[in-house]
């Protein structure tokens, strides 16, 4: 099975390290890159995007500068289709909607869904 090649817009250093490890463990996942802020991944995922290095963006809402919102605002303003998904602790069923409509596949909350998650890429990379 190919590893889907995956970036992470995370800002908290200790969920990056336990996301990255779980992920690359259980599920065919090669972590690509990351970025703290909406701005630098902005400009990380044009650079990616142009090289089709990116198969999978997981995006978090709070971020150091700007949000996760931004993010997904930008790849659907591009037209850009890359498969983004949210994880966050504030998977209220506004954020889950605005996401949703934003063009995020999935919406998971960090505290409860990791497991879903996991089962997501899985199924991602097997299709």
């Amino acid at each position: 099975m190919p590893k889907l090649k995956t970036f992470l817009v995370e800002d908290s250093p200790v969920i990056r390290f336990n996301l990255v490890a779980a992920l690359e463990d259980l599920a065919p996942v090669e972590i690509v890159g990351f970025a703290e802020s909406a701005s630098e991944a902005r400009h990380q995922l044009d650079a990616m995007l142009a090289a089709n290095g990116c198969d999978l963006v997981i995006i978090d809402v709070f971020l150091k500068d700007g949000s996760g919102l931004d993010v997904l605002r930008q790849l659907g303003g591009q037209g850009v289709r890359l498969r983004s998904v949210v994880l966050t602790n504030y998977a209220t069923p506004e954020i889950r909607a605005e996401c949703l409509q934003l063009g995020a596949a999935r919406v998971f909350d960090k505290s409860r869904d990791i497991d879903a998650l996991v089962s997501y890429c899985i199924d991602l990379a097997a299709a």
